[in-house]
């Protein structure tokens, strides 16, 4: 197969899915029924982007005035790692070793420096609690003109972050210190998933061993999870892929415990409680009797490591009905003010979100609370709102790629291609061929 066939192949030679202004129109319409149904804040009124935007000017002297009251790690290798299409860089990592620790620095753009209790920001926030993504549509929580600016830790540029700083002992992957403060960061590079999963192998290629530096720290980490009893419902995952989640998990994993063990504070902790027995009997059986799948009988004492081992063993076709299984039994995690109970799913005592200001609520409130050490007083309030704004985001999203297919629209080849609107006189100037490849066409 030539580069030029195999490039056709990928979502970027494919190039975006087309379609007529009045199939645009149509996915209009029902993204307006849905947001009205659903509650789903659109459009910012004008007084937060008039915010926004003020929070944007003399960027570079607010930050050179910060440095005296923060760490300065503009020396520090650090790097980003995110999808092709991303519009945001909320996070960044940097990596160290020696004889017996690894040091993982996750460094989180400091949105709370811009958006706090008594901003319009905030309070537009409060309402929206989470960023809702669509194929080709996403409803921000925060402004963009911030959120993609000042907040995003873009490459070469000085930019504030909220770092936890890890201390890990080699042999037993646990914490030997752990340290949250305010930084100043400076990213060397940013990197799309595809760019990170060729540079843990390309040898002499800038961060070659960061990259396969933090890849072994990633894996053992992942490994370790699963034998512990972390549910791994996709176990194809690539190796950047990979290490973005386990070092999110891991930096998530420090706050909440510091907040909880080290502080004994309230803050917004994610709960998830388990299926029942009987749920769990169900979906196990479900998953025995699909073709071409078993359950190893060394697994069968814990169920997650029971589903862990069919996902691992059994043939790719089975993988979605698996999965479906699982989630079919599995009930809601949720945003609760103390973290008793734990998550079930991945297995951890205590688990909150730090990692993601810009998209999620709970973490902007977690940043809060961290760097002030003081708690919402409406806290269980926002816990609720944000659990139940959580789940109308999802239904949401499910409800209109379900739109999409009755119209015969692929929602997952558009997360995957992104999306075109082409006029009349644009249709009207292609070839036969190509005209035949525009939806909505001949409708």
């Amino acid at each position: 197969m030539s580069d030029e066939q195999a490039q056709a192949g990928t979502a970027e030679g494919q190039g975006p899915v087309r379609i007529t202004e009045s199939i645009a129109d149509q996915l209009a319409d029902k993204r307006e029924e849905l947001f009205e149904e659903f509650e789903i804040r659109d459009a910012f009124p004008s007084d937060v982007l008039v915010e926004a935007r003020k929070r944007t000017e003399d960027v570079y002297d607010e930050i050179e005035a910060e440095l005296d009251d923060r760490r300065d790690l503009r020396e520090l290798t650090t790097w980003t790692t995110d999808p092709a299409d991303a519009q945001d860089f909320d996070d960044a990592i940097s990596i160290d070793e020696d004889d017996e620790h690894y040091t993982l620095w996750v460094h989180i753009a400091d949105v709370s420096h811009y958006v706090h209790p008594g901003s319009e920001m905030w309070a537009e926030a409060l309402e929206r609690c989470n960023t809702v993504y669509l194929p080709a549509y996403t409803v921000h929580m925060l402004p963009p003109v911030l959120a993609e600016t000042v907040c995003s830790l873009v490459p070469n540029e000085d930019r504030l972050a909220h770092t936890v700083e890890m201390t890990i002992d080699r042999e037993t992957l646990s914490f030997e210190e752990v340290d949250i403060y305010k930084s100043v960061i400076h990213s060397d590079e940013r990197m799309t998933y595809t760019q990170a999963e060729d540079r843990i192998d390309e040898e002499g290629a800038p961060l070659h061993e960061e990259c396969a530096l933090v890849f072994e720290l990633a894996e053992q980490l992942h490994e370790q999870r699963k034998e512990d009893g972390s549910l791994v419902l996709n176990p194809a995952r690539d190796r950047a892929h990979t290490i973005v989640e386990e070092c999110m998990l891991k930096a998530n994993k420090a706050v909440t415990h510091e907040l909880m063990w080290g502080r004994g504070v309230e803050a917004m902790y994610r709960v998830h409680p388990q299926p029942t027995p009987d749920q769990w009997n169900d979906a196990l059986r479900e998953i025995q009797e699909m073709e071409g799948v078993s359950i190893p009988g060394s697994s069968w004492d814990d169920p997650r490591k029971a589903v862990n081992a069919a996902l691992e063993e059994s043939p790719g076709r089975q993988l979605n009905k698996i999965q479906r299984a699982v989630l079919k039994v599995m009930p809601r995690a949720k945003y609760m003010n103390d973290p008793f109970g734990g998550h079930h799913a991945l297995n951890f005592d205590i688990y909150g979100h730090f990692t993601s200001p810009i998209r999620r609520l709970s973490d902007l409130i977690n940043h809060w609370i961290v760097h002030e050490n003081d708690v919402p007083e409406n806290l269980v309030e926002l816990c609720d709102k944000a659990s139940d704004k959580q789940k109308d985001g999802e239904t949401a999203e499910r409800l209109y790629k379900q739109y999409m297919n009755e119209i015969h629209l692929d929602p997952h080849a558009i997360n995957n291609r992104g999306l075109e609107v082409l006029s009349d006189e644009e249709i009207a100037a292609l070839d036969d061929e190509e005209k035949e490849r525009v939806h909505g066409v001949d409708a």
